[in-house]
């Protein structure tokens, strides 16, 4: 069975929803038999690749928060990501492109070091103090090399912008024409569709009716008290109100 994940590195709820994925998927019965692709989908496509900010300053000027109502926004985030054992960096976080990582992702897809590279990514921008956007090329060098990849042809790869350039263009198309508006975005099989970071026990049970039928293109799994996974889209990231 084949799981495909449409998300950006830049999206939190991508980092909290692989985790939640991750464990259901490490209880599910047939999990050796799980393959797991990631594809790409930009948050911000438009945003050039200098174009760095802190990550307070682009969610009050592209979405019109206050300062305060963002960092509340992180600080949710940063709780979620804690109740999944994941290291959160609730301030001083930069944002900008992530093209270039989709395509070095395509690239260890290749070597088959997709997963080991993503986790790597995703830990670079949320916990770690070194922003994966202001130091050129040579950062993702180094990640790609932490990942267990060659770094002289991840250099390479970096060095060619039209390298798996249109690996990734294809994958939004394809988000596109499955009708992913936000991320995380699961499919299962082409079968199952699952939308946002939902809990892990939503990701079992589509794991199980995915291996135990086949049936017409995303039947969405998920509904009821959890249809409305959070994920990250053109309008920003959904914030967790507080109870």
């Amino acid at each position: 069975m084949r799981v495909e994940i449409w998300t950006d590195i830049a999206c939190p709820w991508c980092y909290v929803g692989k985790a939640r994925f991750d464990k259901a998927l490490a209880a599910f019965p047939h999990r050796d038999e799980v393959e797991v692709v990631h594809r790409s989908f930009e948050l911000d496509p438009g945003r050039a690749k200098g174009d760095v900010q802190p990550v307070i300053t682009m969610l009050t000027r592209k979405y019109g928060m206050s300062e305060a109502q963002a960092q509340a926004g992180e600080d949710h985030l940063g709780a979620q990501a804690a109740a999944e054992g994941l290291e959160y960096r609730t301030r001083d976080r930069d944002h900008g492109n992530t093209f270039d990582m989709h395509r070095l992702l395509h690239f260890a897809k290749e070597r088959g070091r997709q997963d080991e590279l993503i986790q790597v990514l995703y830990r670079a921008n949320f916990a770690e103090e070194r922003s994966v956007f202001t130091e050129g090329d040579e950062r993702l060098v180094e990640l790609a090399a932490a990942a267990g990849l060659d770094a002289e042809a991840a250099r390479a790869v970096l060095a060619d912008p039209d390298a798996h350039a249109d690996d990734v263009r294809a994958d939004e198309r394809e988000a596109a024409r499955l009708g992913a508006t936000g991320v995380p975005f699961f499919v299962l099989d082409r079968t199952y569709g699952v939308s946002g970071a939902q809990p892990s026990e939503v990701f079992t049970q589509a794991l199980t009716q995915a291996w135990g039928e086949r049936s017409p293109l995303l039947k969405p799994v998920g509904q009821g008290d959890h249809e409305d996974g959070a994920a990250c889209g053109p309008d920003g990231c959904a914030v967790p109100q507080q109870g």
